[in-house]
């Protein structure tokens, strides 16, 4: 189970209480600043802007591809490590508004992470340092360190153990 709080809610969806959770002006200032950064191919821009006016805390050197959708709402829940990609078009969310709740979790990527393009991150998830995330793979549970995996639903393709041993074998690592 993924790591967020759940805060039900009476009457109408959750979504109908959202300027309950999280201030209009707030969101209005968050979305001006992805869509700036969305669109701008400048890589050292982007993590100043996320780090600047969204809270988020950024490693150096980390690259946010174009159309990166950060969470609107509660950008200062997300937090990457150094020198990590996050693919073209990834949605990162860090809340999730449902029927009768809306859930709140915060998603930490660890340093020298791959994120693949058109890939969904989910509220509460923490993928770890070294881990590969295929293009189009919807995370919906925790990535253990050095892991690589993918899909929707997301499966393990291989663990740090079976990657060490075919770099091992494998001429380019042989190389270095």
């Amino acid at each position: 189970m993924r790591n967020t709080a759940r805060f039900p809610v009476e009457g109408a969806n959750s979504l109908w209480h959202v300027y309950k959770t999280v201030p209009f002006w707030k969101v209005v200032k968050n979305f001006i600043v992805i869509e700036l950064a969305r669109y701008t191919p400048f890589l050292g821009m982007k993590s100043w802007l996320y780090r600047t006016f969204l809270r988020m805390k950024v490693g150096e050197q980390t690259s946010f591809a174009l159309m990166v959708m950060l969470d609107v709402m509660f950008p200062e829940k997300i937090s990457v490590g150094t020198n990590t990609v996050i693919g073209y078009n990834t949605t990162i969310l860090a809340h999730e508004y449902l029927i009768k709740e809306y859930r709140l979790g915060a998603v930490e990527i660890g340093s020298e992470v791959m994120i693949g393009a058109n890939s969904t991150i989910l509220p509460g998830v923490t993928i770890g340092d070294g881990a590969i995330v295929s293009a189009g793979t919807v995370v919906h549970k925790d990535v253990l360190p050095g892991t690589f995996v993918g899909g929707n639903p997301m499966r393990i393709i291989y663990t740090k153990e079976e990657l060490t041993q075919r770099r091992a074998n494998d001429p380019i690592y042989q190389q270095q």
